[in-house]
């Protein structure tokens, strides 16, 4: 009996670390796709590529009216792990949006 209460314990733990470590996976993965479509519809703008920003400016919204409660709401370093996503985003934003635009670039 006091074996299983301890199972029941520990797997209580277990599962709370594991739904934290998922938090805050979402929470860098949030960040790293809002700030990526900031930096895409950056680029979009200044090449006056219209698709590329009516697709990216509706993402920026779409991520961000889900956003907001996890980082209002959130830890010092739920901020931390949010920006972190952010600025590896933006990186990705640029490589990539430079990429579509070389692409495109290439067919006309």
């Amino acid at each position: 009996m006091m074996n299983t209460n301890r199972m029941k314990s520990y797997n209580r733990r277990r599962s709370y670390s594991g739904k934290m470590i998922m938090a805050k996976v979402s929470l860098f993965i949030t960040g790293y796709s809002q700030v990526y479509f900031i930096s895409v519809n950056t680029y979009f703008l200044a090449k006056e590529l219209y698709l590329g920003v009516f697709i990216s400016a509706f993402m920026i919204s779409m991520i961000w009216s889900f956003n907001i409660k996890k980082i209002a709401f959130g830890s010092f370093s739920d901020r931390v792990i949010y920006a972190f996503g952010a600025t590896l985003g933006s990186l990705a934003g640029l490589w990539s949006s430079s990429f579509i635009s070389t692409f495109l670039s290439s067919l006309w």
